[in-house]
């Protein structure tokens, strides 16, 4: 019979690909499985990754707190093309990306086979 904690909740985040090794280290750490799936963004098109983290009881809020340090928002420029303008000028415009999307969803059974 194993001594580990059930796992009674999965994590699924959402992290920018450059923040995908500090927050698997960080859910390793805690000595929760961790599955990687790679994954693009809709809206900019860029790599991401979704982490599925199986947790047990009342650990949650820890791994939360340390993905938060960890995945921290960026501000990249995107060019755009100026409407109006006799020639096509593409004028770089300020977006925020990065963080961490996390869902919470809660497990009924768990079982590794």
């Amino acid at each position: 019979m194993s001594s580990k904690a059930p796992i009674r909740l999965l994590i699924m985040a959402v992290v920018q690909e450059q923040d995908v090794e500090n927050a698997t280290n960080i859910a390793q750490s805690l000595g929760a499985p961790v599955v990687y799936l790679t994954s693009t963004g809709g809206f900019l098109g860029r790599r991401n990754a979704t982490l599925l983290i199986g947790l047990p009881d009342g650990m949650e809020t820890n791994l939360i707190e340390k993905l938060h340090q960890t995945c921290r928002q960026r501000v990249e420029y995107l060019t755009m093309p100026v409407e109006g303008a006799p020639m096509p000028l593409p004028t770089p415009v300020p977006v925020t990306v990065g963080g961490a999307t996390i869902f919470a969803l809660p497990v009924d059974h768990f079982e590794e086979i």
